[in-house]
């Protein structure tokens, strides 16, 4: 599910054609929130280039791995989270990168082997 420019949109009929299902298959799939075209004024789906790729890696799942729909919405969601902790680490990092070294308190991770065994109190009664 690559980034791609997605300032160009198709009609259900195009994209239907470039991700080769039928048209209805995409409406399903809008309905069950596998993917979430854009919509025109009148209300027309308008899919992007990335939607098309989506629907591509959805028929992918389904026919080539077995993946039902319901797994295949969950692995969209977790791609989706995924990449926005990517986003988000990405601008911390830039944050941090940018205030240059300012804590001297931070210690670098332990190289020990060592295990810590815990366990919770037990509760009276």
């Amino acid at each position: 599910m690559s980034k791609r420019d997605d300032s160009h949109t198709f009609l259900i009929s195009v994209a239907a054609e470039l991700a080769g299902m039928h048209a209805q298959t995409l409406r399903t799939y809008d309905r069950l929130g596998l993917v979430s075209p854009r919509r025109s004024s009148g209300g027309g789906r308008r899919y992007s280039q990335r939607d098309v790729d989506l629907l591509r890696e959805v028929q992918r799942l389904s026919q080539d791995e077995g993946v039902n729909l319901a797994g295949i919405k969950r692995i969209i969601e977790l791609t989706n989270q995924v990449e926005a902790l990517q986003a988000r680490l990405a601008e911390m990092a830039a944050e941090l990168e940018a205030r240059g070294p300012q804590r001297r308190d931070v210690v670098a991770p332990s190289t020990s082997t060592a295990v810590v065994v815990w366990q919770p109190r037990k509760k009276s009664r």
